[in-house]
């Protein structure tokens, strides 16, 4: 049995540890001048928790952006929980750091893309696919590209 370094479990760990931290600070400190966040995550994901009506609206993915106003934000070692504003109506969610797929601070033009194997290998393979697996697919860190984020 050959042994070999895992590099892309270990930078999938690291890049969930630096979002660990930086909500940390927020949470300790607020948001420093700028600084806000666009995180995007799996809506499917067994551990998030978030209103049925928001469900229903985002059945898949759900962008949230933490920025002006938001409050109770709580970061465990899983992942963390926030109170966001949705016109006028307070929302508690609850997002495990696994269900992460972007996570961007468009201030200093910084983001990272959490793509499944899955997306990968449906690029390579055409289009055919059978999908009876109820595991979440493993994620790979990618820098994201910040130009769907710029004002125009």
């Amino acid at each position: 049995m050959t042994r070999s370094i895992d590099y892309g479990n270990l930078m999938h760990r690291a890049m969930r540890g630096l979002i660990q931290n930086v909500l940390e600070d927020v949470a300790a400190n607020g948001l420093p001048g700028a600084h806000h966040f666009f995180i995007t995550f799996d809506t499917t994901h067994p551990e998030v928790a978030i209103a049925d009506w928001l469900k229903q609206r985002y059945p898949a993915e759900m962008t949230v952006v933490i920025q002006h106003w938001f409050e109770n934000l709580v970061v465990t070692d899983e992942g963390f929980s926030i109170t966001l504003n949705f016109g006028n109506q307070p929302e508690p969610l609850v997002i495990p750091f696994d269900a992460v797929r972007t996570f961007v601070d468009p201030s200093v033009e910084f983001g990272l893309r959490f793509e499944t194997h899955d997306e990968e290998d449906e690029d390579e393979e055409d289009g055919d696919e059978e999908d009876g697996d109820d595991d979440p697919p493993p994620h790979d860190a990618e820098i994201v590209r910040l130009d769907r984020f710029r004002k125009q």
